[in-house]
């Protein structure tokens, strides 16, 4: 009789590792796997150049629905399939919509989180990191709805999200902490050519700059962002704001199972 497999987070890594497995010892385990998002295993790399219109969803999917039923592997996704609970002594994983399924081995890949800014007005809507294929439509959405955007952080993928949006037509600026964009790769001569060669494609550019808060669209009514607020007084209109800060690992229901 298979051992029973259950694997949580259905990301690079996760999937990855089942196929070595599956390479190693194909008839070892009856597998299943638990994904938050309602998708196959996707390049998340890639989400770059499908919010650039470089490439679409399907041409970043690494692993199909076809892929896992071809490999008897049995695949639960969507946010209700998102596991709220592990029971390490009955062996039992448990999704939030009530689905409990029992192991012999579990395997925890459950990635990160992007870190979004503890500041006033960051649950405001209209604020969103850059870390999935939601993101994306929500920025591409927001490209056809509205014309400003502020991205928050001037690392690579705060780069990668507003040349994204630039090119979707939007007017975007980028709020950076520190005074060159790109600071842990690039010295400051190169820092300043990346940010001409930037600005001459239309991207505006504030560093040395702290984000004081989030403030809604000034009609009084709404909850959608309308505003970044800076340290120093200023304003910066925006219609959409894509924090790009860091990220965080994701290790809530490991700590909560007891894992050390």
């Amino acid at each position: 009789m298979k051992e029973q497999l259950v694997l949580i987070g259905n990301g690079m890594a996760g999937i990855r590792t089942l196929e070595e497995l599956l390479e190693l010892t194909p008839d070892k385990y009856d597998i299943t796997v638990f994904g938050s998002e309602p998708y196959g295993n996707y390049n998340r790399i890639l989400l770059s150049p499908v919010l650039a219109a470089d490439k679409t969803i399907d041409e970043i999917m690494l692993n199909d629905w076809q892929w896992y039923r071809d490999n008897n592997i049995t695949l639960h996704s969507g946010s209700d399939k998102s596991i709220t609970k592990i029971d390490r002594i009955k062996r039992v994983v448990s999704t939030q919509d009530g689905l409990s399924v029992t192991y012999d081995r579990l395997i925890v890949a459950t990635g990160s989180n992007p870190f979004i800014l503890p500041i006033p007005g960051s649950d405001l809507e209209g604020i969103i990191g850059f870390r999935d294929i939601h993101d994306v439509n929500t920025m591409l959405e927001a490209s056809q709805n509205y014309k400003k955007a502020v991205v928050i952080g001037g690392g690579l993928l705060g780069l990668e999200a507003a040349n994204g949006l630039m090119k979707q037509g939007m007017e975007v600026t980028v709020i950076h902490l520190m005074g060159t964009l790109m600071e842990r790769q690039l010295d400051k001569p190169a820092a300043l050519l990346l940010k001409r060669h930037l600005e001459e494609k239309g991207l505006n550019f504030l560093l040395d700059t702290q984000t004081d808060s989030i403030l809604a669209h000034n009609d009084g009514a709404s909850q959608r962002v309308g505003a970044v607020k800076l340290q120093n007084g200023q304003t910066v209109e925006a219609d959409l704001v894509v924090m790009a800060v860091g990220i965080r690992p994701n290790i809530a229901l490991a700590q909560e199972s007891g894992l050390h």
